[in-house]
């Protein structure tokens, strides 16, 4: 067999190995292409497929002048109120009130359907969304329940208290203001993608955001937008709203911060996931007024600065997390899929101790005094010492986020089942 001739074995070798090579550039071209790209950080638009109905007022009914009785009222602590999801616009889910673990069962009640989201709380009521799209409201000192009102779609979101008014969005593409004293509708604005996003209200405007990437500021008393802003990535979480500005996480990776008058963007801060691909965030942003706390949904915590957007610290977590953290006392809460409830130091992201309880932790923690809950997908439910980590209450129930609390009570959405807790160390209320 006669040989090849050595150009002719040369050119053999050359060409696959420059075909490998040009190959390897263009891998790196795409790689260095994707690292380089930013998300959008989107802009104002025109609210184009909105329509808002407003409901005409109920005639007036003639003045009937009561006979006066003398009433037994119960005197005692002043409950407060816990307005939507977090407590509080900031979204810290905190509350300072030292009520010990959960002692005494007031009543149960069994809802016959599932609560992703826990209730919101005012003046003795609370209001719960059912995923199946109804929100109810209950008599929180006997469970009863005083009015039923169905929603367009599913309603994984809290309702939120504004006044005499409450805001509750629907994946149906509603955001709808009810009466709280007797359940009518006042307005109704309606979109064509889901909302799945928890609304806040502050200084009379509603804002909300919509799974098609639009973040909705409404005026509360007609649900007319002021203004909208598009932030060009998908809107799951919730906005929080501190020191005129209105935060919001997107899965395209973008935290980013607005002004609350006029929509104006303030900040936006891109989080990379590796080196060609930006993270994804489910989770709200929380803040304690200087920093601002999210995880995302590959399980990296993050923190920026409020001012000014610039990250921090972050810690990975090594799981997927979708719960949005909690803040007390100078530390953030964080529960993830692997069973971990993580503390850390807010001001340097200093570790200071992790819980593992098993299952895994899709909802948000709840700090109420020295303790910080969790709950499982597997059916339980933890109250954690926030000082040192260690378990101090355990319940057999549960499934998403724990619940709420105001100063004598605990309010715990143990999925399909609601139940009221007189808190170890609350007062009872006297009878004058």
């Amino acid at each position: 067999m006669s040989r090849l001739p050595s150009w002719l074995r040369r050119k053999r070798v050359v060409i696959p190995v420059a075909v490998v090579v040009l190959a390897a550039l263009g891998v790196l071209g795409v790689a260095l292409a994707l690292h380089y790209r930013h998300p959008a950080v989107g802009h104002l638009v025109k609210p184009t497929d909105v329509s808002v109905s407003v409901a005409k007022p109920p005639p007036p009914k003639p003045r009937i002048r009561p006979h006066p009785k003398k009433r037994h009222v119960k005197k005692g602590p002043q409950e407060s109120c816990w307005d939507n999801f977090g407590g509080n616009p900031e979204r810290t889910l905190a509350a300072a009130k030292k009520l010990g673990t959960p002692a005494k069962v007031v009543w149960a009640k069994g809802l016959h359907g599932l609560m992703e989201y826990p209730p919101s709380y005012c003046d003795g009521r609370l209001y719960v969304n059912l995923e199946r799209g109804e929100t109810i409201a209950i008599d929180a000192r006997t469970g009863r329940t005083i009015s039923r009102r169905k929603a367009a779609g599913f309603t994984a979101s809290t309702p939120a208290i504004a006044g005499t008014r409450l805001i509750v969005s629907s994946h149906g593409g509603t955001v709808t203001a009810y009466q709280r004293s007797n359940g009518r509708t006042l307005w109704q604005l309606r979109t064509s993608v889901p909302v799945e996003s928890s609304p806040v209200v502050v200084g009379g405007t509603v804002y909300v955001g919509a799974a098609d990437g639009r973040l909705f500021a409404l005026n509360v008393a007609t649900g007319h937008p002021r203004w909208v802003y598009d932030v060009g990535g998908r809107i799951s979480s919730s906005p929080s709203v501190f020191a005129g500005r209105v935060c919001i996480t997107t899965y395209s990776g973008l935290i980013l911060c607005l002004h609350v008058g006029n929509g104006k963007l303030i900040w936006a801060t891109a989080v990379r996931r590796d080196f060609v691909q930006y993270d994804s965030f489910y989770a709200s942003p929380s803040t304690d007024g200087t920093h601002v706390f999210t995880v995302s949904r590959a399980g990296r915590v993050v923190a920026l600065s409020a001012k000014d957007g610039r990250i921090l610290w972050t810690y990975g977590l090594g799981t997927t997390a979708y719960g949005t953290p909690s803040i007390a006392n100078g530390r953030v809460f964080v529960g993830d899929f692997s069973g971990n409830v993580t503390a850390f130091r807010t001001t340097t992201g200093r570790r200071l101790w992790r819980r593992y309880v098993g299952g895994r932790i899709l909802g948000p923690t709840l700090v109420v005094g020295g303790l910080v809950y969790c709950s499982s997908l597997e059916g339980n439910t933890y109250a954690i010492r926030t000082l040192d980590g260690r378990v101090a209450w355990h319940f057999g129930a549960g499934k998403y986020a724990p619940g709420i609390a105001t100063n004598r009570f605990y309010y715990f959405s143990f999925n399909g089942l609601l139940i009221a807790f007189r808190g170890k160390y609350a007062q009872a209320a006297r009878r004058s």
